[in-house]
């Protein structure tokens, strides 16, 4: 029954663990084919952990004969893959290596119909990335230098770069980024400011407790280093026929929200955007100049400062930001989720929420539990 045989794709899925079959699968890949061992950091952990999320998520899709997602998600996949040097040939390893795993993991009840449905997901797998990534003729990825880093905040840092050649993308998307302090180890950051013919691109980016890639980007980014970007993914977007837009950004998450807006001010007539700006101190609210300049000649933008605390600690003079001219909103003191919702339920606005993990979910929960249709917000893959 392959596909079709629903007992099967459940029993399959129940053995998706990253300690356990993911690794067994890396294991016998790189035994297939030491190369490939290359092309991946030295820890696995993430990539295991990612992966087994993919696949599980993948086998969900699959038992409730939901096909459109997994195959664009497998094509967008197989395109993406190519940035790490991924060959066609790449292919013929990990298909033989995933369904080897997971016959060793069901060797006491590996039946005619479970190999047969195993065999059929990982065909889909394989074939569908290969094939993508075989029809996209792009360059895999850019590469750009370092013109400019300034520190806005103790945990923020802005980085200029000018790109060896142009990358579209549409404004609010997000790439993934390698830097050389971390070769293989890849990390999605969101530009700030639209695709640029002249290939000028911009990042903000936060400093993630434990993050390795961006506490090396914040510390150690120097003028002239060379940094690799992939091709774009994501879709948060503004609808400019569909209604008012509530935007909510936590520290660095300002960065699409802020693209959205700068493209945004092309246009003579907008919908009315109200931005709610959120840090944990006053000092955290590194960009409002940028966001008085563009609110002060677009009346259909308007921004509310959100901090936790109201006064800054004795550490922020060293990251001195001075107070925009008056023109904002007063800025609010109090956790972002609370203070948007004080306003309402935003229940007629699109709804774009960007920042970390924990904000979003808690901006969304909050937002849901006033009345906000879930349908209506937009967010990206809550990967901090």
């Amino acid at each position: 029954m392959g596909l079709d045989d629903r007992d099967a794709l459940v029993t399959l899925r129940t053995a998706i663990d990253p300690d356990e079959l993911i690794s067994d699968v890396y294991t016998r890949w790189f035994a297939l084919d030491i190369s490939v061992r290359d092309l991946f950091p030295p820890d696995l952990a993430h990539q295991r952990a990612a992966f087994a999320k993919a696949l599980s998520w993948l086998l969900g899709e699959i038992i409730e004969q939901r096909a459109e997602e997994p195959v664009a998600f497998l094509a967008q996949l197989g395109r993406d893959h190519r940035k790490y040097g991924v060959t066609q040939l790449h292919y013929n390893g990990l298909q033989t290596a995933l369904l080897g795993a997971l016959a060793h993991h069901f060797s006491d009840r590996w039946d005619h119909a479970l190999a047969g449905t195993a065999r059929d997901v990982v065909e889909l797998i394989v074939g569908v990335m290969r094939g993508a990534a075989d029809a996209e003729k792009g360059p895999p990825y850019r590469d750009a230098e370092v013109i400019d880093h300034i520190r806005a905040t103790r945990d923020v840092s802005i980085v200029r770069l000018q790109l060896d050649q142009p990358l579209f993308y549409h404004p609010g998307q997000y790439v993934t980024v390698e830097v050389p302090q971390w070769p293989r180890r890849w990390r999605f950051l969101t530009p700030s400011i639209p695709a640029d013919r002249g290939g000028a691109i911009e990042f903000h980016i936060r400093s993630v407790t434990g993050g390795m890639v961006s506490t090396a980007i914040i510390g150690e980014t120097r003028i002239g280093d060379r940094w690799r970007l992939s091709n774009p993914h994501g879709g948060l977007h503004v609808d400019r026929d569909g209604g008012d837009v509530l935007m909510v950004a936590g520290s660095s998450g300002l960065a699409p929200l802020r693209t959205l807006i700068m493209d945004l001010s092309r246009f003579a007539e907008n919908p009315r955007v109200h931005l709610f700006f959120g840090g944990r101190y006053p000092c955290d609210l590194y960009d409002l100049n940028t966001l008085w300049q563009i609110a002060s000649t677009n009346p259909w933008l308007s921004v509310t400062p959100v901090s936790e605390f109201s006064t800054n600690p004795p550490w922020a003079a060293d990251f001195p930001v001075t107070d925009p001219p008056r023109g904002l909103h007063v800025r609010q003191s109090g956790l972002l989720p609370e203070v948007v919702t004080r306003y309402g339920s935003w229940s007629d606005r699109q709804i774009l929420i960007s920042g970390g993990s924990a904000m979003i979910a808690a901006t969304k929960a909050a937002l849901v539990a006033k009345g906000a249709d879930p349908q209506r917000i937009q967010h990206d893959p809550v990967v901090d």
